[in-house]
């Protein structure tokens, strides 16, 4: 069965970091593109960073030179820094798991970052 299962939310000030982790089960993780979205209240979900399974990574601008995507192939975990955070950084963060061939794309249970002074 394949299963996301995220981790590292939490609460933190303006200026400080988190990272954010997501662990595939169950698949050939070099054949799944992971992407890290978000949704603040009230606001539509976004597409924050992507990264293949060649490397290649992709940000969207609010959170480029401070967010950084990176994967461990080994451990099937994805991982999101997130440094310099702002209180307009506050969402719900969401993995997603998108495969490369086939029309499947898998979500995570979704884990709360709060930014706030």
């Amino acid at each position: 069965q394949v299963q996301l299962v995220e981790s590292g939310g939490g609460s933190v000030q303006p200026g400080e970091s988190l990272r954010l982790s997501c662990t595939i089960s169950g698949v050939i993780f070099s054949m799944w593109t992971m992407k890290w979205h978000r949704q603040a209240p009230g606001k539509q979900r976004e597409l924050v960073a992507a990264i293949t399974g060649g490397g290649s990574t992709n940000y969207t601008d609010s959170v480029k030179g401070r967010f950084t995507i990176s994967r461990d192939d080994a451990k099937k975990t994805v991982f999101l820094q997130m440094n310099s955070l702002k209180p307009e950084d506050t969402a719900v963060y969401y993995c997603n798991a998108g495969h490369v061939r086939l029309p499947v794309n898998l979500w995570g249970q979704g884990t709360q970052v709060t930014v706030s002074s």
